[in-house]
């Protein structure tokens, strides 16, 4: 029988997902709609840990510093057990275009247009589904994360910086 990956084989995850940032205050009723949701769904299941601690239960703090991402990792005390660090470079796109959607699927939403929200919601899923894969591939050897999980952190970055 062969043996399970190192990333089948890991069991860690966080309990929390704590997001620090001055731009939450800011959020559009659909943004924090979105944001609760993906919170919300994180804290029921993930998959997350550090690459070095593949089996521990974590809180994650999730920020923006200085033009950075910054997956705070922090053991059941709250204490910190490892740091990654990511360019938002390669996200700004992607967070740019994820905006012009959210925008364009209120505007459909007030408009009653049902065919135009599917579409609009059809580009969200793909722009999430982009998100996560790009989220897994800057984590890949740091943090051990499956498709779901990358998925709902995107969200989360996009509500963390809104105008990148």
């Amino acid at each position: 029988m062969a043996k399970p990956s190192k990333e089948a084989a890991a069991k860690g995850r966080f309990t929390r997902v704590i997001l620090e940032g001055g731009s939450l205050h800011r959020l559009s009723p659909l943004q924090e709609a979105d944001r609760a949701q993906a919170v919300t769904d994180l804290e029921a299941e993930n998959q997350f840990a550090a690459a070095a601690h593949p089996n521990v239960q974590s809180i994650l703090h999730l920020s923006i510093q200085e033009g950075r991402l910054v997956f705070d990792i922090r053991n059941a005390q709250d204490e910190p057990i490892s740091a990654v660090v990511l360019a938002l470079g390669p996200f700004r796109m992607l967070v740019k275009d994820y905006q012009m959607l959210l925008d364009s699927y209120a505007g459909a939403i007030a408009e009653g247009r049902e065919a135009k929200i599917q579409a609009i919601d059809m580009g969200r899923r793909g722009l999430h589904n982009e998100g996560a894969t790009l989220m897994q591939e800057r984590l890949n050897g740091k943090v051990i994360i499956d498709f779901p999980t990358a998925r709902r952190l995107f969200t989360l970055v996009c509500a963390l910086h809104q105008h990148l």
